[in-house]
């Protein structure tokens, strides 16, 4: 085990998680495979969009010079229709061709008359208005050939697949999804649904993690929790560090006697770091079994779930060299008190509520770290620095869950 410090920032713990990045594999799927998962490299387009000027509008395309008075009658000389083949179509003077939405526009126009603004009569039309140089869709104005549309590391969320099927891709290389196992530990935890007796509990962590590991796109492989034994949780270590690319516990952690995942690492696998100034969830740790990576995090529900939003997800996001998922943070107005630290950045559960004047906060419920009802009724949680007041009236910054 190497030498860290007592307790070090959420910065200095990010960083140093950082050092040991994992190893990143990828994989060529379709577009109907692609939803929420991060590109791997660059996608330059293959085509011009649009590939041709075009309408962007159903009516009539003329010669401005023709039509900047109105009204103004034109002989119809021809239909330019979206996929037409017939790249011959062109105008003169006093000449206009009827076109839809999407297609080319005949050689010697340049501008094109809404359809609403026109009156047909037979093979004429009659302009309403004058025209003006728009509703033209240039060729490459979206995007030319060759030109970066999604960068290395973008989420590829609906809007992004279709920019892939605009830039010509059926298939894109995506990161390979990561296995990350999840282990909760302890005597007193039962599954939900066995019969409780007196000093157990329902074990929630696995299922809150497995959640929020799949939202970030991966797959979230729950092994059976193991009992306060050092065997049997070296045991389970070394299955989920043969099985996946990163594996999480939760629970043991602490300074306790029976914090066997702590005395396990310190004895048997290397500690980059323990302990965090964070509240809730200040005794997680990170390192290294059989060459895994792993994090130690708190048996309190709520503790479990912000340390993996505040250590786990950024050592994924950079990992996987992505910015998903961004931290959607506010600032809010503080319609409570919120009870503040001097030295941890502090992680209160609040509920908010939009206005004019911008978002209000409040602290409805009691903040134990073993009360998942706070977290799963909140909003966000607020980011208060050390030293912050945390008073009725101050704005501060919220993280939204």
């Amino acid at each position: 085990m190497s030498e860290t410090p007592y307790y070090i920032s959420l910065k200095e713990a990010i960083n140093i998680a950082h050092k040991s990045p994992l190893s990143i594999e990828t994989e060529q799927v379709s577009l109907d495979e692609a939803h929420g998962r991060i590109l791997a490299t660059d996608l330059f387009s293959k085509v011009n969009d649009p590939p041709f000027d075009n309408s962007a509008m159903d009516g009539f395309a003329v010669r401005f010079e023709d039509t900047n008075e109105a009204p103004t009658t034109l002989s119809v000389v021809a239909t330019s229709q979206a996929a037409a083949s017939d790249d011959t179509i062109s105008i003169s003077t006093g000449e206009a061709v009827q076109i839809m939405t999407g297609a080319p526009l005949p050689k010697g126009a340049d501008a094109i008359i809404p359809i609403e603004a026109c009156t047909v009569d037979g093979d004429s039309v009659t302009l309403n208005q004058p025209s003006k140089p728009n509703f033209i869709r240039r060729c490459g104005e979206n995007i030319k050939q060759g030109v970066v549309g999604l960068k290395e590391g973008s989420h590829l969320s609906p809007q992004s697949i279709s920019m892939c099927a605009t830039m010509g891709y059926d298939q894109i290389p995506v990161v390979k999804k990561l296995k990350i196992g999840i282990i909760s530990t302890g005597d007193e935890l039962k599954s939900p649904g066995e019969t409780l007796s007196f000093g157990e509990i329902y074990e929630s962590n696995s299922y809150g993690l497995s959640g929020l590991v799949k939202a970030l796109g991966h797959i979230p492989i729950r092994y059976p929790s193991v009992v306060d034994s050092i065997d049997d949780l070296r045991r389970q270590f070394d299955q989920a560090s043969s099985e996946c690319d990163i594996f999480l516990t939760s629970g043991g952690v602490s300074m306790g006697e029976w914090d066997f995942v702590r005395k396990l690492m310190e004895e048997e696998g290397n500690i980059a770091f323990w302990r965090v100034r964070l509240r809730p969830g200040s005794p997680p740790l990170f390192g290294h079994w059989n060459e895994t990576p792993m994090f130690g995090l708190p048996g309190n529900p709520v503790s479990s779930h912000v340390v993996f939003r505040m250590l786990v997800t950024p050592y994924l996001r950079r990992s996987l060299g992505t910015s998903f998922p961004i931290d959607r943070i506010v600032h809010a107005k503080l319609l409570t008190d919120v009870r503040s630290t001097n030295d941890c950045l502090t992680l209160r559960r609040v509920t908010l509520r939009s206005t004019r004047e911008g978002f209000l906060a409040e602290q409805p419920k009691h903040q134990g770290s073993g009360n998942i009802d706070s977290l799963s009724s909140a909003d966000g949680l607020t980011l208060l620095q050390p030293g912050q007041s945390g008073k009725t009236g101050e704005w501060i910054e919220v993280l939204l869950l």
